[in-house]
C-alpha cells in the first residue's frame, strides 16, 4: 500500500552554504500530488517553492530556498506559523550530533512514542536551550528492506538474477524509488523530528544502511551487479534529495566536488569549520574513500583553520583493534555473515594503512596551525569516546554517540568491546589511542539510546551526551 500524504509535509531545513554573514537554506516539503506549498516568508523577502521530484504517483517534493542572518537569531514565517531559528554561528552556541534513526527489521512498523523518544527529548531540550544546526552522521534512514517485495532483489544480496530484462530492471527502479520514498516520507512526518527539523538546519552525511547494510564491503559481485547499481542510483538519488533538498547537478555550494562524484562536504563559520567526507560514494572491499574523498580531505589539510574542526566521519576514525576479532568471525562459520561489518570500520585490516594515512592526515591538519580537531562518528549503536595523544600536548578527541532510534544492543556486547579496547591500539608509532568511558559513566562502551549536544562558550568547547536510562552526562571538556 502506498504512503498517503494527507496534509504537506515539512518545512524541513537544511543548510545549502553559509558565507558573508548569511545563512543559505533550503525547506523541503512533501504533498500530495497536486497540492502546492505556500511560500516561505522572511526579512528577506518571499521564497516559492520548486519542484525538485514528481515521478512518485501520488505524492511531489518540493524545495523553497532562502537566507536568514548567521550573526543573530531570526525566524521565518510559513502557513500562518512563525519559527524561530537559533542562527547564530559567530560566538556561543549549541550543536546536536544524531545517527542511526532506524532499525534493520520492521522499522516502519515501531510505535512511535517509542521509536522517536530520543526525538522528543531532543526537541525538549532545544525548547530549554535552542541548537544552531544539527548534524546527522549517518544511518539517517535504515534502506535493507527497501529490496523486498520486487522478483529481481528480494534476496539481495545472497541471490543475484542473471541477465535481467531492460522491462524487469525498469520496474526495480520504481519500486525502489517507491520504497525509498516511504521510508523518508515516513521519517519527515514523525512529529517529533518534524518539529526540530523546521527550527534547527540540518547537515547530513550518509552510511552504509542509507543505501543497504554493508554497502561497499559487500563481494564486488553484488555491489556491482546491475541490481546493485540500480540499488545505489536510486539510494544517492533519495540521499540528495532527502537529506540535502538537492538533485544532481544542483548541488549546495559546500560539496567538494559538484559533479557529485564523491558527496563529502564542508562548511566554514566563525572559528569552526565541519568537515564530512563521504565514507561510501567510492567505497570498496579495499578503500574506504576513493580519489575523490582524498583530493578533498587533503586539500582540507592544507587550508589555514583557526578555532576548531570537527570531522564527521561517519564510521569511528578511533576504534579498538578489530584484527582479532576479524579473525575470530573468519573461524566461525555461523559468524562470517558479520564480515562485513567489521570489514565497514577504518580498523579493519583490509584498511589499516588507509586508516593510518587519514590519522596522519588529521594530525599533520591539528599541528600544521595548532587548532584542535575533534572527530564526531555514530554506526557502532553505543556512546563512547577515545582519545589519540597528539605532539605539543594536543589530543584529538573522538565523540561517539548512535543510535537516536536504534535499541542499543546487549550489554554483554558493550562489555566484550571494552575488553577489545583494553589491549590498546598504536597504529600510528607514538600516538596510542585510548578508549574510554564518558563522564560518570564506568564502563568504556554505554548501551542505551543516545544524542550528544556540542557546545562552545567563550570560545571553548564542551561536549554532553544525553543517555536514555541514565541521563545527561556531565561536560567534557575538549
Amino acid at each position: 500500500m502506498a504512503y498517503q500524504i494527507t496534509d504537506p509535509i515539512g518545512p524541513i531545513l537544511f543548510l545549502d552554504d553559509l558565507a558573508d554573514g548569511v545563512l543559505s537554506l533550503s525547506a523541503l516539503f512533501i504533498t500530495a500530488k497536486g497540492d502546492e506549498p505556500p511560500p516561505i516568508e522572511s526579512a528577506a523577502g518571499t521564497a516559492d517553492a520548486v519542484t525538485l521530484a514528481d515521478h512518485y504517483p501520488y505524492a511531489t517534493v518540493w524545495r523553497a530556498r532562502f537566507s536568514l542572518p548567521a550573526d543573530r537569531p531570526s525566524s521565518y514565517r510559513w502557513n500562518g506559523v512563525e519559527y524561530d531559528v537559533a542562527g547564530d554561528l559567530t560566538g556561543d552556541l549549541r550543536l546536536a550530533y544524531v545517527s542511526c534513526n532506524g532499525e534493520e527489521v520492521g522499522d516502519m512498523l515501531r510505535e512511535g512514542s517509542e521509536r522517536n523518544a530520543m526525538w522528543s527529548r531532543l526537541r525538549d531540550e532545544h525548547r530549554r536551550q535552542p541548537f544552531s544546526l544539527m548534524l546527522h552522521g549517518g544511518d539517517q534512514v535504515y534502506a535493507d528492506e527497501v529490496t523486498q517485495g520486487h522478483d529481481l532483489s528480494h534476496d539481495w544480496p545472497d541471490r543475484i538474477p542473471a541477465d535481467p530484462s531492460p522491462d524487469a530492471m525498469v520496474s526495480l527502479r520504481q519500486h525502489l524509488r517507491d520504497r525509498f520514498f516511504e521510508r523518508y516520507a515516513a521519517l519527515c512526518a514523525a512529529p517529533e523530528l518534524a518539529w526540530v527539523a523546521a527550527r534547527v538546519p540540518s547537515l547530513m552525511q550518509w552510511d552504509d544502511h542509507d543505501i543497504c547494510d554493508g554497502w561497499g564491503s559487500l563481494p564486488q559481485s553484488r555491489t556491482n551487479s546491475a541490481i546493485g547499481q540500480t540499488l545505489f542510483a536510486v539510494a544517492r538519488e533519495s540521499f540528495l534529495l532527502f537529506q540535502h533538498a538537492a538533485v544532481q547537478g544542483d548541488l549546495p555550494g559546500r560539496f567538494g566536488d559538484h559533479s557529485g562524484a564523491h558527496l563529502g562536504w564542508c562548511i566554514r563559520a566563525n572559528g569552526l569549520r565541519i568537515l564530512a567526507p563521504d565514507l561510501r560514494s567510492e567505497r570498496t572491499r579495499q578503500d574506504i574513500m576513493g580519489p575523490g574523498g582524498w583530493a578533498m580531505m587533503e586539500a582540507e589539510a592544507q587550508k589555514n583553520q583557526q578555532g576548531h574542526t570537527l570531522l564527521m566521519s561517519s564510521v569511528p576514525l578511533l576504534g579498538p583493534r578489530m584484527s582479532l576479532l576479524e579473525m575470530l568471525m573468519v573461524a566461525i562459520p555461523r559468524m562470517q555473515k558479520y564480515e562485513d561489518d567489521l570489514r565497514d570500520q577504518w580498523q579493519s585490516r583490509a584498511h589499516r594503512d588507509e586508516w593510518r594515512r587519514m590519522l596522519t592526515l588529521v594530525r599533520d591538519m591539528a599541528e600544521r596551525d595548532g587548532h584542535n580537531i575533534t572527530a564526531i562518528s555514530g554506526e557502532i549503536h553505543l556512546a563512547t569516546r577515545a582519545v589519540m595523544n597528539l605532539d605539543s600536548g594536543r589530543h584529538l578527541h573522538q565523540l561517539v554517540a548512535s543510535g537516536i532510534t536504534h535499541r542499543a544492543p546487549p550489554k554483554g556486547w558493550a562489555r566484550f568491546l571494552g575488553a577489545l579496547a583494553s589491549l590498546g591500539e598504536n597504529p600510528l608509532p607514538g600516538h596510542p589511542i585510548t578508549i574510554a568511558p564518558l563522564p560518570g559513566q564506568r564502563t568504556r562502551y554505554t548501551a542505551e539510546r543516545n544524542y550528544l549536544m556540542l557546545e562552545r562558550t567563550s570560545g571553548a568547547w564542551r561536549a554532553q551526551w544525553d543517555l536514555e536510562q541514565s541521563g545527561v552526562t556531565d561536560q567534557l571538556v575538549l
